[in-house]
């Protein structure tokens, strides 16, 4: 499969996680809801190395692990602020919101990546913040 193929799945996992997100959270705290995510999480993650003999993990180099690292601190903050906003919204506002990721992370590999910028690229980020904001009225 081709990174397209990926990204697909990756969509529709996330799609299913705002829903069954939105209703994991009913009447829990947002930062238990997202210790037991990331618990779950981190088990899924192990097995999947473990099958794959991916375990490897000492050869890392330490940049490797500052950025992971970092990635972590940030895939919490954001998890820790989506299920608050889950707590208080409908997953129909909160999510197209979140999706604002998408626009941030081109803005960010355009930066710090030195990714080209194309008309399409460009295009896709303005119908997303478009989209986003037709879906707030």
């Amino acid at each position: 499969m081709d990174f397209r193929m990926w990204a697909f799945l990756s969509a529709l996992f996330a799609g299913l996680t705002a829903l069954l997100a939105k209703k994991g959270v009913e009447g829990v705290p947002p930062n238990l809801a997202v210790a037991v995510r990331v618990a779950v999480v981190l088990i899924f993650a192990v097995c999947i190395a473990l099958v794959t003999r991916q375990t490897k993990v000492n050869e890392l180099s330490s940049r490797t692990w500052w950025f992971l690292v970092a990635s972590g601190i940030a895939t919490g903050a954001s998890w820790i602020c989506y299920f608050r906003a889950l707590q208080l919204g409908p997953v129909s506002k909160v999510a197209p919101i979140d999706k604002l990721s998408f626009v941030l992370a081109m803005v960010f590999g355009v930066i710090f990546l030195k990714e080209k910028v194309t008309p399409s690229l460009l295009g896709g980020a303005v119908l997303i913040v478009a989209g986003v904001l037709l879906t707030l009225r």
